[in-house]
């Protein structure tokens, strides 16, 4: 079946049952939902055999990673396909139940934890397609995995939702296209209870945690509005985005989004987002989709723990994109699959791999969130922070740093402060100018982690610069955001070393605030009286010297 609706599904859409009568009540804990990039239990398809060469590929990149679970009713088929293919069977789990899709990234559940590490549930939406079978899929996924499951299909709570136009940070903060403010609207086709945005932001955070809610104006030439097509988080702070020439097909619109994302969002560390642009690749004639080719993008991949996979579509166009995956996640295994050939023309259908995969997460995640280092303008005491967790709690935490061009790295002891914040400084040797570096964490369970996950294969690195104090202070007193603000505006403060006054004034020289805070690293949020307005002088002063911002009360 296609990804989008199909001619005859649409004539089903108006008499069918979309919303249960049976009651499904939110999480009675507070949840959070995952981010791709962490760590996964199971990578889970559904078989179809038009597409078997594509599956067996994601099977074989998957299983050196984790478990396959895989939807089928003719189990022993598929598994003599997949030995005769040299699978190692170990890893590969079946579920033998209906489905009508192997489009599994829209209709499977999304992985949740309450208390951000603690028990593994999953989130399921109404699917936006008259398949019974595949609505029904998450039900049947957590039956096996013998996991809690919540749906959003009853009462006032029935949001049609599909995981394609999802994605999620891990921190609150998820994407989405305005398709899901349309499908949930009044007079929507599938039956459910008119909402506002306000509406699905609260039903998003009551089910999955979601406190921060970006939707995008939908692209023109997309059939599904789905943005896992033309973007990709590789990260908290880092996005992946498909290129068009100037004007061509989805391109004009594409931009515009990510300007109004970067205009009036910031990441979780109150840092900018980080936009790395891919180019999509037209057809071998030159057609794009607003000249009637298929949807290509590189975007459309998956991660499955330390390996992405990522659809390709002939060599002369991949080797770039390929390349700039592996420059974007150093380390990981980066596997192409050609989602374009004559034989398995899966793309011709307006879906790739991360459409036609899904995954659920480990029962027991070692959560380790850490805003990499940039740049330091000292070789000693260079502060590193992270934010570790799990259920166990964390027996010991450290930085393992290396001066590029090393072999060996150096370990450093990160100590625990509070709210499962640990931290540490580094001292390199004088003659450092370039760091490599990662964290690594061990449970009292005795289980471990890095981050990044595929360290010390892969590591985060930072130049030592050499700057007065005061360009270093103008450098990473980050904000402020949002600016114009009405009632609060927030700064980032990135290692500022010492005592801080922070005084606001406005352009009369009038002195409207002032505070001095001890521990200057970190987010500092100003309360703007209601009396404030128009430009306001916000100071920054310390042992770097005297640091100035505006900000723009309305």
């Amino acid at each position: 079946m296609p990804k989008g609706t199909s001619d005859e599904e649409k004539s089903l859409i108006s008499d069918f049952q979309f919303k249960s009568n049976t009651a499904s009540s939110a999480p009675s804990s507070p949840v959070r939902t995952a981010a791709e990039w962490e760590e996964i239990e199971y990578l889970v398809i559904r078989w179809t055999n038009s597409f078997q060469n594509i599956l067996l590929q994601i099977v074989e990149a998957a299983v050196q990673e984790c478990k396959v679970l895989i939807t089928t009713q003719n189990q022993s088929l598929v598994s003599s396909y997949l030995s005769s293919n040299g699978i190692d069977m170990s890893q590969v789990e079946f579920l033998d139940t209906p489905s009508n899709s192997i489009w599994i990234r829209d209709y499977a559940g999304n992985t949740v934890y309450t208390n951000d590490v603690g028990d593994l549930a999953l989130v399921d939406w109404i699917y936006n397609r008259p398949r019974p079978d595949d609505n029904e899929m998450p039900v049947a996924h957590a039956n096996f995995t013998n996991v809690p499951l919540f749906r959003t299909n009853s009462g006032t709570d029935d949001l049609v939702n599909t995981g394609g136009n999802f994605m999620s940070d891990g921190m609150g903060t998820a994407f989405a296209s305005k398709l899901i403010l349309e499908e949930n609207q009044v007079g929507n086709p599938y039956g459910v209870t008119s909402k506002t945005a306000s509406e699905i932001d609260d039903i998003m955070f009551e089910y999955q945690g979601i406190t921060n809610y970006i939707k995008f104006d939908q692209t023109p030439f997309d059939p599904i509005d789905h943005i896992d097509m033309h973007m990709k988080l590789l990260d908290e702070q880092t996005i992946l985005v498909s290129k068009y020439p100037d004007g061509i097909a989805d391109g004009p619109q594409i931009e515009a989004n990510i300007n109004y994302l970067t205009s009036n969002f910031q990441t979780p560390f109150g840092t900018d987002y980080k936009i790395e642009w891919i180019d999509a690749p037209p057809s071998t004639s030159g057609l794009y989709p607003d000249t009637g080719g298929y949807y290509r993008t590189y975007t459309n991949s998956v991660f499955v723990n330390e390996t992405v996979i990522v659809p390709t579509y002939r060599p002369e166009v991949d080797v770039d994109a390929l390349a700039l995956y592996e420059e974007l996640l150093p380390g990981y295994n980066i596997v192409g699959i050609d989602v374009d050939n004559s034989e398995e023309l899966l793309i011709a259908l307006s879906g790739a791999i991360h459409c036609i995969t899904h995954s659920i997460g480990v029962s027991d995640p070692l959560l380790i969130i850490h805003e990499p280092v940039e740049e330091a303008n000292t070789n000693l005491a260079i502060p590193v922070n992270a934010s570790i967790k799990h259920n166990s709690d964390i027996s010991e935490a450290k930085v393992f740093w290396r001066e590029t061009g090393d072999t060996d790295f150096e370990e450093t002891p990160m100590s625990f402060n509070t709210d499962d914040n640990w931290a540490t400084t580094l001292s390199v040797p004088s003659s450092a100018s370039t760091i490599e570096y990662y964290i690594w964490a061990e449970a009292n369970s005795g289980k471990t982690m890095t981050r990044p996950m595929v360290a010390p294969e892969g590591f985060w690195t930072f130049d030592i610069a050499n700057l007065s104090l005061e360009d270093w202070a103008e450098k990473n007193i980050i904000g402020p955001y949002p600016n114009p603000a009405k009632n609060k505006v927030s700064f980032k403060l990135k290692a500022i070393s010492g005592e801080v006054d922070i005084e606001v004034h406005n352009l009369q020289g009038q002195k409207l605030f002032e505070n001095t805070i001890q521990n200057a690293d970190g987010k500092i949020t100003l309360n703007l009286k209601p009396e404030w307005s128009g430009t306001l002088l916000v100071s920054f002063s310390g042992e770097f010297g005297r640091i100035i911002k505006k900000v723009i009360k309305i």
